[in-house]
Order: C-alpha cells, then sequence, then structure tokens
C-alpha cells in the first residue's frame, strides 16, 4: 500500500513539537509546579456565548480545563499546571482545529501582571531549548524575544488603531468585529505585545481592577499576529461569578445555542480559593511560531479531514 506523504512529511514539525512540549514541561517543574491531569469530559462547561463545547454522552468535553483545575486551588494547591486536550465545536481554520492542544497554569499569590512575567520566560526558554536564539522569524517576519515585551491597554489599542473608542464600540456591539479587523493585525509586530485591562463585559472569569471597574484584570498575548494566550487576575467571589455564568448563558440561550447546566460543584468551592493568576495558552499556535508554519495543520499528526 502506498505511505501517506502528507503524515510522513510531518515528521520534522512533531520531532519540533515533541521537544517544544518537553521544555514547556521541564520550565514548570523547575519553577516548583505540579503537573495535574483532570477529567476532560464534564457535567457544565463555563458559558461563553462565543465557544460551543461538543456534547458527550450527556455531559460535554471540556473547551478548557479551567474550572477543574481552579477546585484544585481551591483544595490547596498553590501553582499547578496542564497540556491538556480540549475541544470547541465548529472551529477550523488556518489556525484553528476543533481538537487542540492547551497549556494552562494556575499560581497563587500572582496577579495578571506576573503571569506577563512568566510568559516573557517561559516562551525564550522553551525557543532556546529547540535551538532558537532571542531573535525568531516567523513568516518572514523577525520578533525579538527579549524581554520586556510590550505592554497595551485595550483603550490603547483602539486609539492607536481604529477610528473609533472601545465605548463606542461596546455600545454598537462592533467590539469583536473591531478588534478582529482593526486591531490583531497590528499587535506581536517586531516583539510580543500583551493586550490588558478588557471591558468588564469582556472579562469572562477576571476579577474588576479596584481602581477602575470598566476595565478586567485579564490580557492576551500576541506574537506576529497570532493569539497565543489568554489570561486572568482570577474572580474568586462565587456570588458575583454566579451572576455573570448566569448572565452569559441567558445570551447564550437567547442566540439559540445548547444549554449548559450551572456549575454548582465549581461555584460551591470558589469561596474557598486564594487570590491567584491563570493563562491558558495555545500550545499548536506556540508550535507554529516556533518552526514557523503558516496553518496549523502542519504542526499536529491529523487534520480532522484526515480521520
Amino acid at each position: 500500500m502506498e505511505v501517506n506523504w502528507r503524515l510522513a512529511r510531518r515528521q520534522k514539525a512533531l520531532w519540533g513539537r515533541a521537544a517544544i512540549v518537553q521544555g514547556m514541561r521541564q520550565f514548570f517543574v523547575a519553577q516548583g509546579y505540579l503537573e495535574v491531569e483532570t477529567p476532560q469530559r464534564i457535567p457544565a462547561p463555563a458559558p461563553e456565548s462565543q465557544i460551543d463545547a461538543v456534547p458527550a454522552d450527556g455531559w460535554f468535553l471540556h473547551t478548557s480545563p479551567e474550572l477543574c483545575m481552579k477546585r484544585l486551588l481551591a483544595a490547596g494547591y498553590p501553582r499547578i499546571f496542564q497540556i491538556s486536550r480540549c475541544w470547541r465545536a465548529g472551529e477550523r481554520g488556518s489556525r484553528h482545529v476543533p481538537e487542540f492542544t492547551l497549556l494552562e497554569w494556575y499560581r497563587v499569590g500572582a496577579d495578571y501582571r506576573d503571569l506577563m512575567e512568566e510568559c516573557e520566560a517561559l516562551i525564550p526558554a522553551v525557543a532556546h531549548g529547540i535551538g532558537l536564539q532571542d531573535e525568531i522569524v516567523y513568516q518572514g517576519q523577525p520578533i525579538d524575544l527579549r524581554a520586556p515585551w510590550e505592554r497595551m491597554s485595550v483603550r490603547e489599542a483602539y486609539a492607536r488603531y481604529t477610528h473609533t473608542s472601545m465605548a463606542e464600540a461596546l455600545k454598537r456591539d462592533l467590539f469583536d468585529q473591531v478588534m478582529v479587523e482593526d486591531v490583531e493585525p497590528h499587535l506581536g509586530a517586531g516583539r510580543p505585545t500583551f493586550l490588558y485591562d478588557y471591558p468588564a463585559s469582556r472579562g469572562a472569569l477576571a476579577r474588576l481592577r479596584t481602581d477602575d471597574p470598566t476595565v478586567a484584570e485579564r490580557f492576551e498575548l500576541y506574537i506576529a499576529g497570532l493569539e497565543l494566550a489568554n489570561a486572568f487576575s482570577e474572580l474568586i467571589d462565587p456570588e458575583e461569578q454566579r451572576a455573570r455564568f448566569v448572565r452569559e448563558e441567558a445570551h447564550r440561550r437567547s442566540l439559540g445555542k445548547q444549554p449548559y447546566p450551572l456549575a454548582k460543584k465549581f461555584l460551591d468551592e470558589l469561596h474557598n480559593m486564594p487570590p491567584a493568576a491563570g493563562i491558558a495558552l495555545g500550545v499548536d499556535r506556540l508550535v507554529m511560531l516556533l518552526l514557523d508554519a503558516q496553518r496549523i495543520d502542519e504542526v499536529v499528526a491529523f487534520t480532522p479531514e484526515e480521520l
């Protein structure tokens, strides 16, 4: 039988991917983090109107291990990380596959600014581990990985790259569209960019800033236009989190989406969770960046179409 050359050609990329994942693991073990594995099929995902979980025998395949990992923080685990398979229905494109890999880590006593510094240490360490230098090239763009990286608020990004304000975009329900079309293509050019202080309505599971409650302590990391990570200073108020879940679930249902049950055990245990910060980083996209791959298809063993 003829060899599947499409799969065979990925061998070099998959060796590189394996080295990158090993480098991530070594970084966190050296920093005193405990590697954990949480269930991938759960009864209740966190409701997010832009993300759809895949049903699985009456439950759901998780879109992120976030809720279970936070329950571990509430039970007394101070530093944890996980490299996990995750699923999101209908996501397919040059940078998306419905089944993908996330690196998530959580740290008690930290906030989102501390996680920015950890990203500045992690990604160069992983790059060096596969023989790259402080300056890499992605799709012809040179990227300087040396710290400090650019830090830009969402308000500042709107002022710099758009013809409207963040408040006006929210009022006209154009926030996500403007972000994708006008802001994101400019981010991470030349060096990585932390886009931080998202509007409170886009706070998800992040706490609000005490000095400016109109924004949430959330950032996303961009390198060469690739969104790589999403991070929060974690919200630990169970009543506020419950209210956000209820509002977001109502919005999901108004869009005709499959209803989710309330994540009751997570909410019941949230009062035990100490102040902490957490982050999800897309492993597939980081592999794309470090191996200079144009499409995610080049850095996964199988695409959905090949199964």
